[in-house]
């Protein structure tokens, strides 16, 4: 990604199988993927990015950093202390509204 920050890791395009099947090659997590959480879509200057982010949990294995340098699980408190990218804005704020400040 061009983008030097931290982001929200949204599914790819191809829906359900996709976002299983990326998580087992990049994390080495096998998940139970839900309903739709949300849909959101951002115009950069270059490029328009649409995201259709699911309800899931890892059903099966541990986080692994198989092709990221870095992966943190951090409360809604703690969003503000790092830098997202500006498709990922919505996306906090809804995590914010549903699920609280912890």
């Amino acid at each position: 990604m061009k983008y030097k920050q931290w982001t929200v890791a949204p599914p790819c395009p191809e829906g359900e199988q996709a976002l299983i099947r990326e998580c087992r090659e990049e994390l080495a997590v096998t998940l139970s993927v839900g309903d739709v959480f949300m849909d959101v879509t951002h115009e950069y200057p270059d490029m328009t990015v649409h995201m259709t982010l699911y309800n899931a949990v890892i059903a099966e294995g541990t986080l692994q950093k198989l092709e990221h340098n870095d992966i943190r699980w951090i409360t809604t408190k703690e969003t503000d202390s790092y830098e997202f990218c500006p498709a990922d804005t919505d996306i906090l704020a809804e995590i914010k509204k549903v699920g609280g400040a912890e």
